[in-house]
């Protein structure tokens, strides 16, 4: 027996995109999956957008108003997509209203607001799962297994990198992602917060960390119109950016390995240049999002000159067997926010979390506080 579901998306650029073709696709791939997610409502405030995706997409009903959503007895969970400085108002509304709530990163611009969702999602009992997309890469999954398992030996070190260049043209237009009030703590919140995601969930809980940040295009013309993703305004009137383009951040562990995170949204000739190095005693394992299937394995008792092979991943490894046959087969990004879908939609079958939970959204925006606060003294911040 398949029980139906009512989902909604609350904000509808891009990510709101995915989110809808990830629940039109799930069971398509985890046939086995007891619940059936119905395309109920979408909501976006931006005049006919909302309407222009439930025509393409076959939601029942579209709004303006994402309070018609939390009021809607149709809808049992929710995708929330829209901007930042959004997510805790509509997150937490969502959980009281008796939603199961699946936001995206790095929900709200503080861990304050982080934390004002998760506790609401508790209150209400209801699931609540975050876009944390990259650890769900079924390579990210093997490289984690290989680490807990000791293959590398004890790890000693490792390098988190996320760079693009999104924001690097001077003409992008000066959107709500580029305000302190709207945006947040600009890269630090945008990339910044998968890769302490990603360093926790392969190494472990951080301790202490040094950040230092920066802005390298302090204006930016303003949009004559509203926008979707990262829109060019040429000729529009300038005006300030409130928000880091850049941080570099040293890392302590739990466990006594070190590590260093960098992030940039201005790197001209990088796109999607995310990855991570992990070094231990015996070994490394090295991985590329632009060769998302691959894996790079150090392993062994050489030691010096001890030779690197590139694994692909196959059906054995993550949710790989879900979508190819066969190792080396592609998978690309949408898979992996399929694979988010999945998770949240077990999680609400089960009733316990699978997959990324707001408590590992807390523990990032945690993270990036201190990133700010250490920036702005450049001293070391205890994480707590």
């Amino acid at each position: 027996m398949v029980d139906a579901l009512g989902v909604a998306v609350v904000g509808f650029g891009w990510m709101g995109r995915v989110h809808t073709q990830a629940y039109a696709r799930v069971r398509h791939h985890y046939p086995r999956l007891p619940l059936r997610p119905e395309l109920v409502a979408v909501a976006e405030e931006v005049p006919g957008r909302a309407e222009e995706a439930a025509e393409r997409f076959g939601f029942a009903s579209a709004t303006r108003n994402w309070r018609e959503v939390a009021a809607d007895p149709r809808v049992r969970a929710v995708s929330v997509t829209a901007p930042n400085f959004l997510h805790r108002e509509i997150g937490v509304a969502m959980a009281e209203a008796g939603k199961h709530l699946w936001i995206e990163k790095p929900v709200g611009l503080t861990a304050e607001d982080a934390r004002a969702v998760a506790d609401a999602v508790a209150r209400a009992g209801v699931h609540g799962a975050v876009g944390f997309n990259y650890r769900n890469a079924p390579a990210v999954e093997t490289a984690r297994k290989l680490i807990a398992a000791g293959d590398i030996g004890t790890v000693t070190h490792a390098r988190f990198r996320l760079f693009s260049d999104y924001a690097a043209h001077p003409e992008a237009a000066l959107t709500w992602r580029y305000r302190r009030e709207r945006g947040g703590s600009g890269v630090l919140g945008d990339l910044a917060s998968h890769g302490v995601d990603l360093a926790r969930y392969l190494l472990g809980d951080l301790v202490s960390l040094a950040a230092d940040t920066a802005v390298f295009v302090p204006e930016r013309p303003r949009p004559s119109g509203a926008t979707q993703g990262h829109t060019r305004a040429v000729g529009g009137e300038l005006g300030p950016v409130e928000n880091e383009d850049y941080v570099s951040c040293l890392l302590r562990f739990a466990s006594g390995a070190r590590g260093v995170l960098e992030a940039c949204r201005v790197s001209v000739g990088e796109q999607n240049s995310y990855g991570f190095e992990v070094h231990g005693t015996r070994g490394a394992v090295f991985w590329d999002f632009r060769r998302m299937n691959e894996l790079g394995v150090s392993r062994g008792t050489a030691y010096q000159d001890q030779p690197v092979s590139t694994v692909h991943v196959g059906p054995g490894d993550g949710e790989f067997g879900a979508f190819q046959p066969g190792a080396a087969n592609a998978m690309g990004y949408d898979d992996l926010k399929v694979v988010e879908a999945y998770r949240f939609l077990r999680s609400i079958a089960e009733g316990r979390s699978h997959g990324a939970t707001l408590a590992d959204a807390v523990h990032s925006a945690v993270a990036l506080d201190a990133m700010s606060r250490s920036a702005r003294t450049g001293a070391w911040v205890e994480l707590t």
